[in-house]
């Protein structure tokens, strides 16, 4: 790419986040990968997911060969503002996104629909044996 790079805000890149048009932010570079997203190795999903976000700790962790690493120059669109990249965020995969409700103590519940019982019954065998002494 030339000195004049394009650079991206990040507000930019994020809206680029589906199947038929994905970008990914990888060391301070922004990539097109849509021509790749039917040929990556690890699926499209992999990509999906690490749109939206600063992705070079998922492309680092996965421990891509040299080839992979070359063949990005071809998805290179341009570079990224990172004062604009926010400092956490929390991913959600377009095809999940929805108002779907909150399932955050669904683990809660399973466990009290489980232990509830067994306190229960543990209850009434505490109570038998007590009043089984008493006679």
């Amino acid at each position: 790419m030339a000195s004049g790079k394009k650079v991206f805000l990040y507000e930019e890149v994020a809206k680029h986040n589906q199947l038929k048009d994905c970008w990914l932010i990888i060391a301070g570079k922004v990539y097109d990968v849509t021509p790749f997203m039917e040929d990556h190795p690890g699926g499209d999903d992999v990509l999906l997911s690490s749109t939206g976000k600063d992705a070079s700790d998922d492309f680092e962790d996965t421990g891509h060969s040299d080839t992979a690493r070359e063949m990005m120059v071809k998805y290179l669109i341009g570079e990224i503002d990172v004062s604009t990249i926010p400092k956490k965020r929390t991913y959600v995969h377009p095809l999940q996104a929805s108002n779907k409700p909150d399932k955050s103590n669904d683990f809660v519940i399973k466990i009290l629909q489980f232990l509830l019982p067994l306190l229960i019954l543990g209850v009434a065998f505490a109570f038998r044996q007590y009043t089984q002494k008493k006679d």
